[in-house]
């Protein structure tokens, strides 16, 4: 495997037209990290990954990979290598030969491709499936081959474009783990475009969070939750209330309000409120509460604490939280 690379993008612009995708982005992702581009659909995630793979052009602005500029080089020449989502791989080819596809387009003899493919098929647990055709294999067995199929031309980068979303929910918590577990053995960075916040959370050493074609915020997943910049990062990663309080904005997460009947002394902020929904998750109970003044609430509040005082739909109910777990938005 390449040694791994840094990459960063310096003003990286696309434009389609005079629709602009991709505004002005400046990143850097330090080598051996695995980053999730994270947004909703049409924010740009995707651009900018098609633009780090050439597989897009940029319409201003530099990709660095490493000490070389690589803006202008074809896809083949860049360090990179794309998982696409749908896979791609050939149906009429066995596994070995989708995995050995690249070398054999290079002109490697095929004993020395076969070698080298039988390795990485091995190293993604389908060694025993070499002779099969895609259409013989699961939804994950073609996920790992596309994986081994990638790592091939032994890239500085992997780029992957929603590689879970093809796949059942229990599936895709496996390979996930897989990807990452995979992510660490090789050393390398892994560039994941997802639209899902749990996907990005469970995976990431960095996530970018993009809107409109800007990255919205960078950080640890841990940064991202526990310090969102603005009502849209605190909206869209989930876990969240959005609070207007006294001319403020306010993030404060739904598993640090705290719900109180009415009447009960309480030493913080407070929001009066009537019950509109309680779902039961497990160890926790969801209450939805409407405060009439555009602050609807949603509390965590866990099974016991809920059990000692439950909340029922219609119930009038005060919502507060300690002042120092509030957390300002721009």
């Amino acid at each position: 495997m390449a040694q791994p690379a840094a990459l960063e993008l310096v003003q990286v612009t696309k434009r389609y037209g005079a629709t602009v995708a991709v505004e002005a982005v400046d990143l850097k992702i330090p080598a051996g990290t695995y980053c999730c581009l994270l947004g909703p659909s049409g924010c740009g995630k995707t651009s900018t990954l098609r633009m780090v793979a050439g597989h897009e052009a940029a319409s201003e602005g530099d990709i660095i990979l490493g000490a070389h500029n690589v803006t202008d080089l074809p896809p083949a020449r860049r360090g990179t290598a794309m998982m696409f989502q749908s896979y791609a791989l050939f149906p009429h080819l066995t596994v070995i030969d989708n995995v050995a596809f690249a070398l054999k387009m290079r002109g490697v003899e095929k004993t020395e491709r076969h070698a080298k493919a039988r390795a990485l098929l091995d190293l993604v647990a389908m060694g025993a499936y070499a002779g099969r055709l895609p259409a013989q294999l699961s939804g994950g067995q073609q996920q790992r081959v596309a994986l081994a199929r990638a790592l091939i031309t032994e890239p500085q980068i992997l780029l992957l474009d929603e590689p879970l979303s093809a796949l059942d929910p229990f599936l895709r918590i496996r390979m996930r783990a897989e990807l990452k577990q995979m992510q660490r053995e090789l050393g390398i960075s892994f560039i994941h475009v997802t639209h899902g916040q749990e996907e990005a959370m469970a995976l990431s050493d960095l996530v970018v969070l993009m809107n409109n074609g800007r990255i919205e915020q960078q950080g640890t997943p841990r940064e991202i939750f526990n310090k969102p910049r603005t009502e849209f990062v605190a909206r869209f990663i989930g876990g969240h209330n959005v609070v207007a309080l006294d001319g403020r904005k306010l993030a404060v997460r739904t598993d640090r309000l705290t719900l109180v009947r009415p009447g009960v002394a309480v030493d913080g902020p407070m929001l009066a409120g009537t019950v509109t929904e309680v779902e039961y998750q497990g160890t926790y109970v969801q209450v939805n509460v409407a405060t009439g003044d555009g602050n609807d609430l949603v509390a965590q509040v866990p099974e016991a604490a809920f059990d000692a005082d439950p909340q029922t739909v219609g119930a009038s109910v005060v919502a507060t939280w300690a002042p120092a777990l509030a957390h300002p938005l721009e």
